[in-house]
């Protein structure tokens, strides 16, 4: 039985069938957009005998949200049978259609990967979660749009709404060109249709709706809205930079070095909303030289309570050590952890290397390098931090635009300060080591 469209994505359909030959699905999560564009690019290939390509910034998200989900339900819902006469290939991984037709998956972070693939030419291009994908690489992709067959070239984007920055809005929503901002050609070739959650309300539990309410409101503009972010030229983060490296599938390296960070504040609870929250982060380096963005358990605290969640992330992520800012609190902060390390309740037990830092400069000062390290591909968030990364995107070189501090943002800063010494312009005279302890009892080799 051939699964029956919703409504809007009936719409959508035609607007995909449209003489336009680019066309862009944006909006919402879970709101049908990737299972949509699937749909039509297989009704192309097996109109004709025709090649086509499905590509993604990274080849392990494409294997594991296409090849593996969206692919397999679109063919067992919409074209029964075609699954059990097609052939997968797991070496250069492209999918044969029974009249013959080709489907390539490729990720655009893999040179060799991305040559082999870009060596062929396409009747069709699609482009998924595009908004983590670099103007220049969507470039080089469109280069190959150029299979002669009967079919009319289309190419097919999707994403999450980024930041009006990004070339998705640019192209799409100004029509102009990304690059010099002038006006393109033909702006009717170049169509976009909002797609929401709610246009899909009828094949998602009613639960799912009611996260996306709760989310801050960033993410729920995003994520259920469907709205491009007005992100100042000026952020140093964009919510299509933290989506770039993320990971979303838990596989990380094995880390040399794990730093539970800590930026406190005045709380003296979770009932204490007049004060900011503790930031509490944990970040690692990992063999490959990149940081990751591991755990928040940022929180309004008490001080007893915020030592003891900072140990037990010390000792559950068998970190090297705790860093913690001490421009307020001074030598408490580090009375806290003491206290919390020496609890008898503490199964590992031992003293805890502790690292105390001063803000002699700027937040903003701060995050420049920190942002920079983000830019150049050397960090990835494990997972999504939705409050962290509204504080990342409310920091601009112009100050900190957001509605209270940023904690959370500001213990990772910390955190990868620590891992990227390098990177940062630190005085050493202002930063205070705790003597070095034995850590002979601890178990060091990362299981990550």
């Amino acid at each position: 039985m051939v699964a029956k469209l919703t409504r809007k994505q009936e719409l959508a359909n035609g607007l995909l069938g449209s003489d336009a030959t680019h066309c862009m699905l944006y909006g919402g999560s879970r709101s049908g957009k990737t299972f949509l564009l699937t749909r039509a690019l297989l009704t192309r290939a097996l109109a004709h005998k025709s090649r086509h390509a499905m590509l993604r910034y990274r080849f392990n998200h494409i294997k594991a949200s296409i090849i593996y989900d969206t692919l397999p339900k679109v063919l067992a819902e919409c074209f029964p049978g075609v699954a059990d006469r097609s052939r997968l290939d797991k070496t250069d991984w492209f999918m044969t259609l029974p009249n013959g037709s080709e489907v390539w998956f490729g990720g655009l972070d893999d040179k060799e990967r991305t040559e082999k693939i870009l060596g062929q030419e396409y009747a069709t291009m699609y482009l998924n979660e595009c908004s983590q994908i670099p103007w220049a690489s969507r470039n080089m992709a469109m280069t190959r749009l150029a299979q002669n067959t009967p079919l009319r070239l289309k190419a097919y984007y999707d994403c999450n709404p980024p930041g009006m920055a990004h070339w998705t809005y640019r192209l799409f929503m100004e029509k102009r060109d990304p690059d010099r901002r002038t006006a393109v050609l033909n702006p009717q070739n170049y169509t976009a249709m909002i797609m929401n959650p709610k246009d899909n309300e009828e094949n998602l539990p009613p639960s799912y709706l009611e996260e996306l309410q709760n989310m801050s409101e960033a993410m729920r503009r995003r994520f259920l809205l469907g709205q491009f972010a007005d992100t100042s030229d000026s952020a140093l983060w964009t919510l299509e930079l933290l989506d770039q490296q993320r990971i979303v599938d838990g596989k990380t390296p094995e880390m040399v070095r794990i730093v539970v960070a800590v930026d406190p504040s005045g709380a003296a609870g979770d009932e204490d909303i007049r004060s900011d929250e503790i930031g509490m982060v944990v970040c690692g380096l990992g063999k490959d030289g990149r940081g990751y963005i591991l755990e928040d358990i940022s929180g309004r605290m008490a001080p007893a309570q915020w030592g003891k969640a900072a140990v037990s992330a010390y000792d559950r992520w068998g970190a090297d050590c705790i860093v913690a800012e001490e421009n307020f609190g001074g030598a408490m902060v580090a009375e806290v952890i003491r206290g919390a390390a020496s609890n008898p309740e503490r199964k590992t037990g031992g003293n805890i290397p502790y690292r105390a830092v001063k803000a002699s400069r700027g937040k903003i000062a701060r995050a420049e390098p920190i942002a920079a390290l983000f830019e150049q591909q050397k960090v990835s968030l494990v997972g999504y931090f939705p409050e962290m990364e509204d504080q990342f995107c409310a920091m601009t070189t112009a100050g900190y635009i957001g509605s209270r501090s940023p904690d959370r943002a500001d213990a990772a800063i910390w955190a990868l300060a620590s891992l990227f010494p390098a990177m940062t312009r630190q005085d050493s005279a202002n930063v205070n080591r705790s003597p070095k302890v034995n850590l002979g009892h601890l178990n060091m080799k990362r299981r990550r």
